[in-house]
């Protein structure tokens, strides 16, 4: 079996900043990853426009070229791509990791591709293919989702939007203007005021014109096949809503059973992982975490324009602490 000097789980832009980092180093690495390369990108809504400008999510030094300030989620999965081209890197893709085991002073990743072997771990696996449940009777229906692609299919219907933050202010937002019949539920009395700043006041606006009808402080307890119950969280007002479609865009979160089954300390409500904070080792050693992964819950802590300035310390750190243990063994041969 090939031994790497580092597997990267996640090829992200994180975990791809990981690996140009590692290819820079000289060090021998794979990246790995369960989907296709920035396989979150991917599954972003298909019109979707990036916060960032394409300067600040650009990695490896190659210049990211827009149309726009900010890029697309179309030019941002070119451009991704075109980096690994170029930069020949040594991606995995379709490669689940399902378990992580320790071997004398080697980590064995089992995947559905079978074993790899290295010396270092880094886990760049992120959060977006995890959504936040609600819990309740129907959410497992095939007309509701915690993913939105693009309003034409939709058209001419009525849909229930769940939530207040971008994802479900950008959802509601596109789907009225194509056309749709959209309520959003969010359990808090307003839309998130950090929310980007060009669409509150926009969302508001279709709420005062009466464009976008809105239950705040309520919760959706059940989904049935034409309908979408709710309750009012101040008096306990119980209301049901014709629903053809759901969209419950109440955000995503880290893998914390994958984590915890290869050993990483979960710390607080939030789930945040103990990590060194200069180096980014975890309390594992040998195992590293980068990108939006060590924000826990806290997703909006990390994003691609700091997760993948991550890349750094960790493989320093990683070259450093493989040159020492390579040390005692130079010293025998000589």
């Amino acid at each position: 079996m090939n031994i790497y000097d580092v597997l990267i789980v996640g090829a992200g832009p994180c975990g791809l900043a990981c690996g140009i980092e590692a290819q820079k180093n000289g060090l021998s690495y794979a990246v790995l990853d369960k989907g296709s390369i920035t396989e979150s990108i991917r599954r972003y809504p298909i019109d979707m426009t990036f916060f960032s400008s394409a300067d600040n999510i650009a990695i490896g030094d190659i210049p990211f070229p827009s149309l726009n300030l900010r890029p697309s989620r179309a030019e941002a999965l070119k451009y991704y791509r075109k980096v690994v081209e170029h930069l020949k890197l040594n991606v995995k893709t379709f490669t689940e990791v399902q378990g992580i085991e320790q071997q004398d002073e080697l980590f064995v990743l089992q995947t559905n591709q079978g074993e790899y072997c290295a010396r270092k771990v880094i886990l760049a696996i992120g959060y977006y293919d995890i959504p936040r449940e609600l819990n309740i009777p129907g959410e497992d229906l095939p007309h509701v989702t915690h993913y939105y692609d693009e309003p034409y299919r939709y058209t001419g219907t009525k849909a229930v939007v769940v939530g207040g933050a971008n994802s479900a202010i950008e959802t509601a937002l596109d789907l009225y203007r194509n056309g749709v019949d959209v309520t959003v539920v969010h359990q808090f009395e307003g839309f998130d005021k950090t929310a980007k700043y060009w669409i509150v006041p926009d969302i508001e606006n279709r709420v005062k014109k009466n464009e976008v009808d809105t239950f705040f402080k309520s919760a959706v307890t059940k989904i049935t096949e034409k309908e979408v119950h709710i309750k009012n969280l101040d008096t306990g007002e119980q209301t049901v809503i014709p629903a053809d479609f759901v969209f419950l865009m109440v955000g995503y979160h880290p893998d914390a059973k994958f984590l915890r089954r290869v050993g990483v300390q979960l710390n607080g409500e939030m789930l945040i992982p103990q990590i060194n904070p200069e180096t980014y080792e975890s309390n594992i050693p040998g195992i590293y975490m980068g990108g939006s992964v060590i924000g826990g819950e806290e997703t909006a802590k990390v994003f691609i324009e700091n997760g993948k300035l991550h890349a750094i310390p960790i493989i320093a750190d990683i070259k450093e602490k493989l040159a020492k243990e390579d040390m005692p063994a130079a010293k025998a041969s000589s």
